[in-house]
């Protein structure tokens, strides 16, 4: 009369097996409604952020992101995040890819999985050159203001566990407050930080880019957990852009000597492997 006893496991696999099942649906599912939504940042220029004439995104993630959709078949619709919600966004269903400048790292990793890194960059580092702060290690005590919910606050306090990270809902209201002066210096992904000192114009001979950089970061689209059928539609996808050449015509679009913002990145990786933060 032990067969009672044995409910409660019977019960505890069913429902492991529903989950699995449900979750092994989701690519059928994006499929079946013609369309794959990205949740994007927006105001990362240049890897998304609005088009003031067409007022839609563009970017570099955007452009992969259509790619990935046109591989799929289906239809890219972008829906706009702050860097804190990304993930719990991902996580409820609200998106089903995160093309948002997303760090692999191995803390995320038990959140989220993560496609093939399209993109490697580091943080960095932007003062007034009137602070006096030649080198990272000289934030000790001063106040860096820096993005919620990203990875540059956490970078920082790695090297200099004294300085005082000040967080912003977006990294545009972080880079205004340096200007304002309510912080010594701005932290940022270096892409983004260059892309910043850029829109400074002639006021950026007033600024600095320290030279250290604080970590190396990979980035890539943040997919469900457990959902290894999106995982390998998407990789697979960019392995196709890396074969054809055109990853490479993206990169240059956007971060090459003939962009927008004039630059001058080097392309020091392909998209073969999921590299973790280092």
């Amino acid at each position: 009369m032990r067969i009672p006893s044995l409910l409660p496991t019977l019960l505890a696999s069913l429902i492991a097996f529903a989950s699995v099942t449900a979750q092994a649906d989701q690519l059928s599912d994006i499929k079946k409604k013609g369309e794959i939504v990205f949740g994007v940042l927006g105001i990362d220029e240049p890897n998304s952020f609005v088009d003031p004439k067409t007022r839609e995104f563009v970017g570099y993630e955007i452009d992969l992101a259509k790619a990935v959709a046109k591989q799929l078949g289906v239809k890219p619709v972008f829906k706009q995040l702050a860097v804190a919600a990304r993930i719990p966004e991902l996580q409820q269903g609200h998106v089903d890819i995160l093309a948002a400048s997303l760090t692999h790292n191995k803390e995320r990793e038990a959140q989220v999985d993560f496609a093939l890194t399209h993109f490697v960059t580091g943080s960095k580092v932007l003062v007034k050159k009137s602070s006096g702060v030649n080198n990272v290690a000289e934030l000790a005590g001063k106040k860096a203001l820096t993005v919620k919910g990203g990875t540059q606050g956490p970078n920082l306090l790695r090297l200099v566990p004294s300085a005082e990270i000040v967080t912003f809902e977006s990294t545009q209201q972080a880079f205004q407050a340096l200007q304002q002066g309510k912080g010594v210096a701005y932290v940022n992904d270096e892409a983004g930080l260059l892309a910043d000192f850029a829109k400074l114009g002639s006021a950026s001979k007033d600024y600095k880019i320290l030279p250290q950089n604080l970590s190396v970061e990979p980035l890539a689209f943040g997919i469900k957990k457990g959902e290894s059928a999106v995982k390998l539609a998407v990789d697979n996808s960019l392995r196709s852009l890396e074969k054809s050449g055109d990853a490479d015509k993206v990169f240059l679009k956007w971060y090459g000597p003939q962009s927008k913002l004039k630059l001058f990145l080097k392309r020091n990786f392909k998209i073969d492997s999921d590299k973790v933060e280092v």
